[in-house]
């Protein structure tokens, strides 16, 4: 299939304006084909304590309730209470979600 065309061959016959975005359209691709994957990123980054639960959330497209109950069946405890930074990010999210 496209087991051989690299990054470099798609810039060079102009088909993406660089490598980045080559494969970050790559990427997207995967992610909408695999949905599953983008709940265990952000599994991984909320256990890991590189998000909160609201980003968390929001990278695996679910609710903040069903955020928590995905991180609950894993075993993986829900953090206290959020900074005030991680909660007008959520704020913010949220607001623009309903533009």
């Amino acid at each position: 299939m496209t087991n051989n065309i690299t990054p470099t061959e798609l810039v060079a016959l102009g088909i993406y304006g660089n490598e980045r975005d080559a494969i970050d359209d790559g990427i997207r691709h995967i992610l909408r084909s695999h949905p599953e994957y983008k709940i265990e990123i952000a599994v991984k980054k909320y256990k890991q304590e590189e998000v909160s639960l609201g980003k968390a959330a929001d990278i695996a497209g679910v609710s903040i309730e069903d955020m928590k109950e995905l991180l609950r069946t894993r075993g993986i405890a829900i953090k206290g209470i959020e900074s005030i930074k991680e909660i007008q990010e959520d704020v913010d999210r949220a607001r623009k979600a309903i533009q």
